[in-house]
């Protein structure tokens, strides 16, 4: 599994619940820019449609051989989902506070696949902690490796 571009932002911003992996529909030079590694899932969120999971503001550089036939960076693309796994997924989003947020895109065998989170909101204080949290377990394990010297 080769990861080509992580959302790092989304496990500060938010609290990931739940990941499901999804396959993505691309076009010939949206793959081998993908293969590049020039993709950017920053501001990107997935939205539901009737039945259907889109993937909206990922930008995928256009592919630096490519012709006029070259992609749109940020086009819309469809998700791969079992109808099932959309119709409980659109059940959770319409509670208060959660969103299905795109956290990595990688290559899984030759298929390009999209982890998607459903993601609930984190408040200021909520941050806060998670870095104080951070920092006293850095600080553990810095105290434990010089301990073992």
């Amino acid at each position: 599994m080769t990861i080509v571009a992580q959302n790092r932002k989304a496990f500060h911003d938010y609290a990931i619940d739940e990941t499901l992996e999804a396959g993505i529909v691309l076009t010939g030079t949206e793959v081998k820019s993908l293969r590049d590694g020039k993709a950017n899932l920053m501001d990107s969120y997935v939205l539901i449609k009737g039945s259907e999971a889109l993937l909206l503001n990922c930008h995928i550089s256009p592919y630096s051989h490519g012709n006029i036939m070259n992609h749109d960076p940020i086009r819309t693309r469809k998700l791969l989902l079992h109808k099932k796994e959309i119709a409980r997924l659109q059940g959770k989003i319409l509670q208060k506070g959660y969103s299905l947020i795109p956290l990595k895109i990688y290559f899984k065998g030759s298929h390009a696949k999209v982890e998607v989170g459903l993601a609930r909101g984190k408040k200021q204080y909520e941050k806060r902690d998670t870095i104080k949290k951070k920092e006293a377990d850095r600080e553990i394990q810095r105290a434990m490796r010089n301990r073992n010297k």
